[in-house]
């Protein structure tokens, strides 16, 4: 059965979505996007993903293309359609289609696409198994707190990583502080036994599955301070992992080719990994939305 994606209101065949060539998202990267995770069918934080995308949407002063549940029934139908038990849905919105001009247009309806692809279910032995990770200078725009579809930085930082046969590139800004990965949140767990990750603010994509870790440690009383963090101080740290949506809590093992801690996954990690998946399949996701910059 072939795929099916949601294109500006109609479903239709994946092979055959397309969206103009004036979409200001081709053109100027004009647009927002979120991704979902689904488990055992199940979309994991809803409302923190919506969220998320109001804030986006409200920063680049582009109007939603729908209501809120119109859009979730577009995303559930989609999850639906592609019979995705466990998986993605990517949802992209653009200012829409206009003449190619740097201004926003007078008139322009934003343009919706949502897509959905399978994977295989949560595989918590595969997440423990270590990771290479690199650093690379930030040189990323100044408002990471907006889940924008400019990622060309972060296109160059995954390819630097994989070249170097690294699943993950950490990006350091100018003051030697590691932000995020290309497409990650990173987290440390120093010498003295903290669980470190780095504070909120307009350097970094506040994560749906990093809020579903904090609350989950909470939960499981683990104290975890919010702080930059640099790279000498993730090369002496004891344990070290990575959230994301597509890659939940993955372990990592080694950072720039140094072992992390004894250079198998840590104690800590291996709670946090337990803490989140009992916390989503209870809760569907984090309870606190309202924190994004």
């Amino acid at each position: 059965m072939s795929r099916i994606a949601y294109v500006n209101g109609q479903y239709v065949s994946h092979r055959d979505a397309t969206v103009h060539v004036e979409d200001r998202g081709y053109q100027f990267a004009d647009g927002v996007y979120e991704v979902f995770a689904v488990m055992g069918g199940k979309l994991i934080g809803e409302q923190g993903h919506l969220e998320r995308l109001a804030h986006s949407l409200s920063e680049l002063r582009i109007e939603w293309p729908m209501s809120r549940p119109a859009l979730m029934v577009a995303v559930k139908e989609i999850v639906r359609r592609n019979h995705v038990r466990d998986g993605l849905v990517y949802l992209q919105v653009t200012r829409g289609v206009s003449p190619r001009d740097h201004p926003f247009p007078q008139h322009s309806d934003s343009a919706l696409v949502i897509t959905a692809r399978k994977s295989g279910p949560l595989d918590k032995d595969t997440l423990r198994n270590g990771v290479d990770i690199i650093t690379i200078p930030d040189i990323r725009w100044q408002r990471c707190d907006i889940k924008s579809v400019a990622l060309l930085a972060n296109v160059l930082g995954k390819q630097e990583a994989r070249e170097a046969n690294a699943f993950e590139a950490w990006q350091v800004d100018e003051d030697g502080y590691i932000t995020e990965g290309t497409s990650t949140n990173a987290w440390i767990v120093t010498a003295s036994g903290e669980l470190v990750t780095r504070n909120v603010s307009t350097s970094i994509l506040n994560g749906v599955t990093r809020l579903a870790v904090l609350e989950a440690a909470v939960e499981v009383g683990v104290d975890i301070i919010e702080r930059p963090f640099t790279t000498l101080e993730a090369l002496a740290a004891r344990e070290a992992f990575i959230t994301s949506s597509t890659s939940h809590v993955k372990a990592v093992t080694r950072i720039n080719g140094q072992s992390i801690g004894n250079g198998y996954v840590g104690d800590l990690t291996n709670r946090g990994l337990d803490a989140y998946v009992e916390y989503v399949e209870t809760n569907g996701g984090p309870q606190t939305t309202d924190k994004w910059n």
